[in-house]
């Protein structure tokens, strides 16, 4: 792997997303900023050289508010970001903090009409009785300009944080989740959603579970699929009924008694679910593993993998230091064959399925140079320590990479590590 880009950002960044095409990459910070990366085309003067992302466009998304009914202050995080596919020369994204979802216009302008019969060059109004002749108003080159335009707000639908969105494959609808609740929009209707899944208790001391993830099939569009804190997975058939509170699939692995412990309901909650392009399979997220799931065996993941395993034994200080509810993502590459997520220490992981060969990787200044390769990482759990490998009490448990994305067709992933955003692609020889 070769590192192309490390941009560093104002702020913490909260979310990473390529779009369908893989030729813009966006990100979301906890300033309500989305800034958005654009693929350069390979330069005849390097060939050797793959293009590389430049920021594209800048705009604030989202601006703090608050809540006077509720006393509560809502942050402009942006939580989410969603690409619809393109349909035209223009780009639509999703973006969506604690409450409120906005569809922003991403367009390009590099043409202005200048020749106005009611206004001079500069824009201001013309006397009226001075007007003695009729002008055709032309078009004329400019330098180019990109513009975000927000063109539909979605809001007041929602009374707990908003922790997804996902688009649905019919391209007209998507759907937003809370703790308690998953709404269905239609992209044209901002004032309404249909309410498809309600996990509240009529009395809240009775409440033993939140949805933690949601996301919709990437090719029947009446199949999603939501995660929970208790570590289950429910899939639900929008055509058996209008409210899925009875799924039609469950998904969970029993838990082996021996290990049980005190942390053992925290770390099987499920912080992130993700669909394989094929549809075939579900890949999800907790605190020490990514487990994939054939969607037609409930009973059991097909395949686990370890993330930090080594953690284990440091449950206990990370329970102290709020590290143990930290909310890792995970996603795959374009061809389903390997899955990436991170860990502490500006770690990532990477699980290779069809070899069930894994590596883990740094994102650090040291690999920003252009053309350095990365090195595999390996941590030590006790005794002897190699002269390559770190201690796990070594580990900077404050550098975490939460959020991670894989180009929909070609071996480039981003990291971001804090405020820190790292690309990196595939070695050309």
């Amino acid at each position: 792997m070769e590192l192309t880009l490390a941009w560093r950002l104002a702020d913490i960044i909260s979310t990473v997303e390529f779009n369908y095409s893989g030729e813009l990459l966006a990100t979301g910070d906890k300033g309500g900023r989305v800034v958005i990366f654009q693929h350069e085309q390979e330069s005849k003067n390097r060939p050797h050289l793959r293009g590389e992302y430049n920021v594209y466009s800048t705009f604030q998304s989202h601006e703090p508010e608050f809540d006077y009914l509720k006393s509560l202050e809502i942050e402009e995080k942006i939580n989410k970001i969603r690409w619809l596919p393109q349909q035209n020369a223009a780009h639509f994204l999703l973006s969506t903090n604690d409450k409120t979802i906005k569809l922003w216009k991403i367009s390009e302008r590099d043409k202005r009409a200048e020749g106005y019969n009611l206004k001079d060059e500069d824009g201001r109004l013309r006397d009226p009785f001075r007007i003695t002749s009729l002008r055709v108003p032309v078009l004329m080159p400019m330098d180019l300009m990109v513009e975000a335009s927000p063109r539909r707000i979605f809001a007041n639908a929602h009374t707990y944080h908003i922790n997804s969105i996902s688009v649905n494959s019919d391209h007209e609808t998507y759907l937003s989740a809370d703790d308690l609740r998953i709404n269905l929009w239609h992209l044209e209707i901002t004032d309404r959603s249909f309410n498809i899944v309600d996990i509240k208790p009529a009395n809240m001391e009775e409440l033993t579970e939140v949805i933690t993830a949601a996301e919709c099939h990437p090719h029947q569009c009446n199949v999603f699929v939501y995660s929970s804190s208790k570590g289950t997975i429910r899939l639900c058939d929008m055509r058996a009924a209008a409210l899925c509170d009875r799924h039609s699939k469950f998904f969970e692995e029993p838990e082996d008694p021996s290990s049980r412990s005190f942390f053992s309901e925290i770390i099987s909650s499920i912080s992130d679910v993700k669909f394989s392009h094929s549809g075939r399979y579900m890949m999800t997220r907790d605190y020490l593993s990514v487990k994939v799931w054939d969607l037609n065996m409930e009973n059991r993941p097909v395949e686990t993998y370890q993330v930090h395993e080594y953690l284990r034994s440091k449950l206990c200080s990370l329970y102290e230091n709020d590290c143990i509810f930290d909310k890792f993502e995970c996603c795959w590459n374009g061809s389903d064959s390997a899955i990436m997520t991170g860990s502490y220490n500006n770690f990532f992981r990477m699980f290779d399925r069809n070899t069930r060969r894994d590596i883990t990787l740094e994102a650090s200044r040291e690999s920003s140079k252009p053309r350095a390769t990365l090195k595999p990482r390996k941590v030590s759990t006790g005794g002897k320590r190699k002269k390559d490998e770190i201690s796990v009490d070594s580990l900077d448990f404050n550098k975490k990479i939460l959020h991670t994305a894989w180009h929909p067709k070609d071996n480039v992933i981003a990291v971001a590590a804090t405020n820190n955003l790292y690309i990196f692609q595939d070695k050309i020889n």
